[in-house]
Protein backbone atom coordinates (compact mmCIF):
# COMPACT_ATOMS: atom_id res chain seq x y z
CA UNK A 1 0.00 0.00 0.00
CA UNK A 2 1.27 3.44 -0.60
CA UNK A 3 0.56 5.26 2.49
CA UNK A 4 -1.74 8.43 2.48
CA UNK A 5 0.13 11.69 4.45
CA UNK A 6 -2.46 13.46 6.54
CA UNK A 7 -0.94 17.03 5.78
CA UNK A 8 -2.96 19.08 8.50
CA UNK A 9 -0.70 19.66 10.91
CA UNK A 10 -3.33 20.75 14.04
CA UNK A 11 -5.16 16.96 13.40
CA UNK A 12 -1.58 15.36 13.45
CA UNK A 13 -1.08 17.50 16.72
CA UNK A 14 -4.37 16.13 18.44
CA UNK A 15 -3.82 12.92 17.38
CA UNK A 16 -0.79 12.29 19.05
CA UNK A 17 -1.69 13.78 22.30
CA UNK A 18 -4.08 11.01 22.22
CA UNK A 19 -3.94 7.22 23.89
CA UNK A 20 -1.81 4.92 21.05
CA UNK A 21 -4.48 3.39 18.98
CA UNK A 22 -4.69 -0.22 19.89
CA UNK A 23 -7.75 -2.72 20.79
CA UNK A 24 -8.23 -4.37 24.31
CA UNK A 25 -9.70 -8.04 23.77
CA UNK A 26 -11.32 -9.08 27.69
CA UNK A 27 -13.27 -11.91 28.70
CA UNK A 28 -15.49 -11.46 31.65
CA UNK A 29 -18.39 -13.26 33.96
CA UNK A 30 -16.18 -16.34 34.78
CA UNK A 31 -15.66 -16.17 31.06
CA UNK A 32 -19.35 -16.66 29.72
CA UNK A 33 -18.60 -13.77 27.82
CA UNK A 34 -15.81 -11.62 25.79
CA UNK A 35 -15.89 -8.70 24.09
CA UNK A 36 -13.16 -6.04 22.31
CA UNK A 37 -12.31 -2.15 22.76
CA UNK A 38 -10.91 -0.73 19.99
CA UNK A 39 -9.71 2.59 19.67
CA UNK A 40 -9.07 3.36 16.28
CA UNK A 41 -8.49 7.22 15.88
CA UNK A 42 -5.47 7.07 13.79
CA UNK A 43 -7.20 4.45 11.62
CA UNK A 44 -9.86 5.90 10.67
CA UNK A 45 -7.84 9.08 10.08
CA UNK A 46 -5.96 6.66 7.77
CA UNK A 47 -8.64 5.53 6.22
CA UNK A 48 -10.20 8.65 5.08
CA UNK A 49 -6.89 10.16 3.81
CA UNK A 50 -6.12 6.57 1.15
CA UNK A 51 -9.58 7.09 0.09
CA UNK A 52 -10.45 10.69 -0.23
CA UNK A 53 -13.55 10.69 1.63
CA UNK A 54 -16.12 13.26 2.85
CA UNK A 55 -17.48 13.28 6.12
CA UNK A 56 -20.68 11.50 4.96
CA UNK A 57 -18.58 8.74 3.38
CA UNK A 58 -15.96 8.66 6.28
CA UNK A 59 -19.27 8.06 8.39
CA UNK A 60 -20.24 4.93 6.48
CA UNK A 61 -16.60 3.61 5.65
CA UNK A 62 -15.52 4.16 8.94
CA UNK A 63 -18.11 2.32 11.14
CA UNK A 64 -18.16 -0.74 8.70
CA UNK A 65 -14.06 -0.64 9.50
CA UNK A 66 -14.57 -0.57 13.01
CA UNK A 67 -16.94 -3.18 13.09
CA UNK A 68 -15.08 -5.62 10.63
CA UNK A 69 -12.06 -4.91 12.76
CA UNK A 70 -13.84 -6.06 16.24
CA UNK A 71 -14.59 -8.97 14.48
CA UNK A 72 -10.54 -10.21 14.66
CA UNK A 73 -11.06 -11.55 17.72
CA UNK A 74 -13.71 -13.65 16.86
CA UNK A 75 -11.29 -15.73 14.45
CA UNK A 76 -10.04 -18.77 14.48
CA UNK A 77 -6.29 -19.34 13.45
CA UNK A 78 -5.31 -17.81 10.53
CA UNK A 79 -8.00 -16.66 8.92
CA UNK A 80 -9.14 -13.82 6.35
CA UNK A 81 -12.66 -12.60 6.59
CA UNK A 82 -14.73 -10.35 4.06
CA UNK A 83 -17.80 -8.40 4.88
CA UNK A 84 -20.19 -7.29 2.10
CA UNK A 85 -23.27 -5.10 2.63
CA UNK A 86 -25.23 -4.93 -0.62
CA UNK A 87 -28.25 -2.52 -0.55
CA UNK A 88 -30.52 -0.23 -2.90
CA UNK A 89 -30.00 2.70 -1.32
CA UNK A 90 -27.87 6.25 -2.08
CA UNK A 91 -24.86 4.79 -0.49
CA UNK A 92 -24.95 1.62 -2.51
CA UNK A 93 -23.09 -0.30 0.22
CA UNK A 94 -19.35 -1.72 0.81
CA UNK A 95 -17.01 -4.44 0.62
CA UNK A 96 -14.12 -4.43 4.32
CA UNK A 97 -11.76 -6.93 5.14
CA UNK A 98 -9.84 -8.21 8.24
CA UNK A 99 -7.10 -10.92 8.57
CA UNK A 100 -6.21 -12.73 11.84
CA UNK A 101 -2.58 -10.61 11.55
CA UNK A 102 -4.91 -7.41 12.49
CA UNK A 103 -4.58 -5.03 8.73
CA UNK A 104 -8.31 -4.14 7.40
CA UNK A 105 -8.56 -2.63 4.12
CA UNK A 106 -11.92 -1.72 2.53
CA UNK A 107 -14.23 0.57 -0.17
CA UNK A 108 -17.68 1.89 -0.73
CA UNK A 109 -19.63 1.13 -3.68
CA UNK A 110 -19.87 4.72 -3.68
CA UNK A 111 -17.47 6.74 -3.67
CA UNK A 112 -19.40 9.71 -3.58
CA UNK A 113 -23.17 9.10 -1.76
CA UNK A 114 -25.37 11.56 -3.58
CA UNK A 115 -27.44 14.19 -0.91
CA UNK A 116 -30.40 15.55 -1.66
CA UNK A 117 -30.53 17.86 1.78
CA UNK A 118 -28.70 19.25 4.51
CA UNK A 119 -28.23 16.48 7.14
CA UNK A 120 -30.11 16.58 10.43
CA UNK A 121 -28.27 13.35 12.05
CA UNK A 122 -26.09 11.28 11.69
CA UNK A 123 -28.75 8.17 11.17
CA UNK A 124 -27.15 6.55 7.99
CA UNK A 125 -30.56 4.63 7.31
CA UNK A 126 -32.07 6.89 4.42
CA UNK A 127 -28.58 6.15 2.87
CA UNK A 128 -28.58 2.25 3.34
CA UNK A 129 -31.92 0.66 2.23
CA UNK A 130 -32.52 -2.96 1.93
CA UNK A 131 -30.51 -6.07 0.50
CA UNK A 132 -28.60 -8.26 1.79
CA UNK A 133 -25.07 -8.41 3.88
CA UNK A 134 -22.78 -11.38 3.31
CA UNK A 135 -20.04 -12.47 5.48
CA UNK A 136 -16.91 -14.58 3.80
CA UNK A 137 -14.13 -16.72 5.92
CA UNK A 138 -11.38 -18.48 4.52
CA UNK A 139 -8.44 -19.96 6.46
CA UNK A 140 -4.91 -21.19 4.35
CA UNK A 141 -5.08 -24.14 2.10
CA UNK A 142 -8.88 -23.47 1.60
CA UNK A 143 -9.71 -23.89 -2.09
CA UNK A 144 -13.11 -22.11 -0.97
CA UNK A 145 -14.73 -19.64 1.97
CA UNK A 146 -16.91 -20.40 4.05
CA UNK A 147 -20.12 -17.75 2.96
CA UNK A 148 -23.10 -16.78 5.44
CA UNK A 149 -26.07 -14.34 3.81
CA UNK A 150 -28.70 -12.47 5.71
CA UNK A 151 -31.31 -9.88 4.85
CA UNK A 152 -30.71 -6.22 6.05
CA UNK A 153 -32.56 -5.67 9.00
CA UNK A 154 -32.15 -2.67 10.17
CA UNK A 155 -30.48 -0.77 8.09
CA UNK A 156 -27.77 -0.04 10.87
CA UNK A 157 -24.66 -1.29 10.35
CA UNK A 158 -24.05 -1.86 14.17
CA UNK A 159 -27.14 -3.68 14.73
CA UNK A 160 -27.26 -5.43 11.44
CA UNK A 161 -23.68 -7.13 12.21
CA UNK A 162 -25.36 -7.78 15.35
CA UNK A 163 -28.61 -9.38 13.54
CA UNK A 164 -26.13 -11.31 11.60
CA UNK A 165 -24.58 -13.11 14.31
CA UNK A 166 -27.88 -14.01 15.93
CA UNK A 167 -29.16 -15.41 12.84
CA UNK A 168 -25.65 -17.61 11.49
CA UNK A 169 -24.16 -18.46 15.13
CA UNK A 170 -26.78 -18.28 17.84
CA UNK A 171 -25.07 -16.51 19.98
CA UNK A 172 -26.20 -12.76 21.38
CA UNK A 173 -23.68 -10.03 20.12
CA UNK A 174 -23.64 -6.45 20.12
CA UNK A 175 -21.54 -4.00 18.77
CA UNK A 176 -21.37 -0.02 19.00
CA UNK A 177 -19.03 2.52 16.90
CA UNK A 178 -18.57 6.45 17.50
CA UNK A 179 -16.48 8.66 14.99
CA UNK A 180 -16.21 12.44 16.54
CA UNK A 181 -16.18 15.08 14.44
CA UNK A 182 -14.82 18.70 15.18
CA UNK A 183 -16.48 21.83 13.71
CA UNK A 184 -14.33 21.27 10.91
CA UNK A 185 -15.32 18.13 9.77
CA UNK A 186 -12.11 16.62 11.27
CA UNK A 187 -12.18 13.19 12.78
CA UNK A 188 -10.68 13.86 16.22
CA UNK A 189 -11.89 10.34 17.80
CA UNK A 190 -12.83 7.14 16.81
CA UNK A 191 -13.67 3.44 18.17
CA UNK A 192 -15.74 0.84 18.87
CA UNK A 193 -17.07 -2.06 21.59
CA UNK A 194 -18.11 -5.34 20.65
CA UNK A 195 -19.58 -7.43 23.47
CA UNK A 196 -20.53 -11.33 23.41
CA UNK A 197 -22.11 -13.55 25.39
CA UNK A 198 -21.51 -17.25 24.47
CA UNK A 199 -24.51 -19.99 25.33
CA UNK A 200 -23.19 -22.61 27.94
CA UNK A 201 -21.80 -25.89 26.55
CA UNK A 202 -23.85 -29.21 27.42
CA UNK A 203 -21.05 -30.06 29.31
CA UNK A 204 -21.76 -27.15 31.86
CA UNK A 205 -25.21 -27.43 31.95
CA UNK A 206 -27.00 -29.14 35.37
CA UNK A 207 -28.55 -32.25 33.78
CA UNK A 208 -31.92 -33.49 35.33
CA UNK A 209 -35.37 -32.38 35.07
CA UNK A 210 -36.77 -30.28 33.12
CA UNK A 211 -36.86 -27.29 36.05
CA UNK A 212 -33.49 -27.86 35.99
CA UNK A 213 -33.19 -26.99 32.29
CA UNK A 214 -35.41 -24.12 32.73
CA UNK A 215 -33.28 -22.45 35.37
CA UNK A 216 -30.25 -22.85 33.21
CA UNK A 217 -32.15 -20.88 30.41
CA UNK A 218 -33.48 -18.04 33.05
CA UNK A 219 -29.94 -17.30 34.38
CA UNK A 220 -28.67 -17.42 30.37
CA UNK A 221 -31.18 -14.81 29.98
CA UNK A 222 -30.45 -12.58 33.39
CA UNK A 223 -27.18 -12.41 32.02
CA UNK A 224 -27.38 -11.27 28.71
CA UNK A 225 -29.51 -8.79 29.91
CA UNK A 226 -27.14 -7.95 32.69
CA UNK A 227 -24.78 -7.24 30.05
CA UNK A 228 -26.54 -5.75 27.44
CA UNK A 229 -27.55 -2.79 30.37
CA UNK A 230 -23.98 -2.76 30.84
CA UNK A 231 -22.78 -2.17 26.98
CA UNK A 232 -25.84 0.47 26.85
CA UNK A 233 -24.56 2.23 29.11
CA UNK A 234 -21.20 2.67 27.15
CA UNK A 235 -20.75 6.68 26.11
CA UNK A 236 -19.88 7.81 23.01
CA UNK A 237 -16.64 6.48 22.06
CA UNK A 238 -15.88 8.62 19.60
CA UNK A 239 -16.06 11.52 22.26
CA UNK A 240 -14.25 9.55 24.92
CA UNK A 241 -11.18 9.52 22.83
CA UNK A 242 -10.86 12.47 21.51
CA UNK A 243 -10.86 13.77 24.78
CA UNK A 244 -8.06 11.55 25.86
CA UNK A 245 -9.73 8.71 27.78
CA UNK A 246 -8.43 5.63 28.10
CA UNK A 247 -9.34 2.42 27.48
CA UNK A 248 -8.62 0.61 30.54
CA UNK A 249 -11.62 3.29 32.04
CA UNK A 250 -14.10 1.67 29.86
CA UNK A 251 -12.98 -1.93 30.23
CA UNK A 252 -13.08 -2.02 33.74
CA UNK A 253 -15.34 0.95 34.68
CA UNK A 254 -18.37 0.13 32.35
CA UNK A 255 -18.58 -4.20 32.87
CA UNK A 256 -16.73 -3.84 36.50
CA UNK A 257 -19.82 -6.12 38.12
CA UNK A 258 -18.93 -8.83 35.63
CA UNK A 259 -15.15 -8.96 37.20
CA UNK A 260 -13.59 -8.03 33.61
CA UNK A 261 -9.97 -9.18 32.81
CA UNK A 262 -8.21 -8.16 29.43
CA UNK A 263 -6.33 -11.00 27.23
CA UNK A 264 -4.84 -9.26 25.39
CA UNK A 265 -3.92 -5.78 23.71
CA UNK A 266 -3.19 -5.89 20.05
CA UNK A 267 -2.43 -3.22 17.32
CA UNK A 268 -5.38 -2.84 14.33
CA UNK A 269 -4.17 -1.55 11.18
CA UNK A 270 -5.82 0.09 7.95
CA UNK A 271 -3.87 -1.33 5.35
CA UNK A 272 -3.13 -3.49 2.18
CA UNK A 273 -1.14 -5.91 1.17
CA UNK A 274 -1.01 -4.35 -2.35
CA UNK A 275 2.23 -3.06 -4.16
CA UNK A 276 3.36 -2.51 -7.51
CA UNK A 277 5.02 -6.21 -7.87
CA UNK A 278 1.48 -8.03 -7.35
CA UNK A 279 -0.07 -5.38 -10.01
CA UNK A 280 3.12 -5.63 -12.07
CA UNK A 281 2.71 -9.52 -12.25
CA UNK A 282 -1.21 -9.60 -13.22
CA UNK A 283 -1.19 -6.98 -15.92
CA UNK A 284 1.92 -9.30 -17.65
CA UNK A 285 -0.57 -12.30 -17.75
CA UNK A 286 -2.89 -10.56 -19.96
CA UNK A 287 -3.81 -11.46 -23.48
CA UNK A 288 -1.51 -10.73 -26.03
CA UNK A 289 -3.69 -8.35 -27.24
CA UNK A 290 -4.04 -6.29 -24.42
CA UNK A 291 -0.47 -6.24 -24.04
CA UNK A 292 -0.03 -4.91 -27.45
CA UNK A 293 -2.72 -1.66 -26.66
CA UNK A 294 -0.95 -0.67 -23.29
CA UNK A 295 2.34 -0.37 -25.75
CA UNK A 296 0.20 2.84 -26.70
CA UNK A 297 1.45 5.15 -23.62
CA UNK A 298 4.57 5.04 -21.45
CA UNK A 299 2.84 3.86 -18.58
CA UNK A 300 -0.20 2.22 -16.80
CA UNK A 301 -1.95 3.20 -14.52
CA UNK A 302 -3.45 0.44 -11.78
CA UNK A 303 -5.75 1.45 -9.00
CA UNK A 304 -6.47 -0.80 -5.90
CA UNK A 305 -9.69 -0.55 -4.89
CA UNK A 306 -9.51 -1.71 -1.45
CA UNK A 307 -6.81 1.29 -0.14
CA UNK A 308 -7.14 3.82 -2.92
CA UNK A 309 -3.25 2.97 -4.24
CA UNK A 310 -2.55 4.43 -7.05
CA UNK A 311 0.40 2.50 -9.00
CA UNK A 312 2.08 4.00 -12.28
CA UNK A 313 3.75 1.06 -13.50
CA UNK A 314 6.19 1.87 -16.76
CA UNK A 315 5.22 -0.44 -19.88
CA UNK A 316 8.37 -1.67 -20.13
CA UNK A 317 8.78 -3.38 -16.86
CA UNK A 318 5.96 -5.32 -18.34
Amino acid sequence: MIKAQINDSELIEHIGSLEDDGMSVFVMADGRARGALFHGTKFVNQMRAQHGLGILETMVLGQASICVALMIPTMKGKEHLTWRYDTDGPAKGFSVEADSSGYVRGFLYEKHIPVEKPLESWDLSPFLGNGTMTVSKIHPGDKSPQTSSVEILYRNITKDLAWFFQQSEQISTAFSTSIFMDPKGRVTGAGGLFVQVMPETGGTRRRGSSSDSSADQAADNELVERIENAFSACPSLGKWFSEKGKSEDIVYGLFREFNPEIAVRRSVLFDCPCSQETFRARLGVLPAADLEKLKKDDEVEAVCWNCGSVYRIPVSML
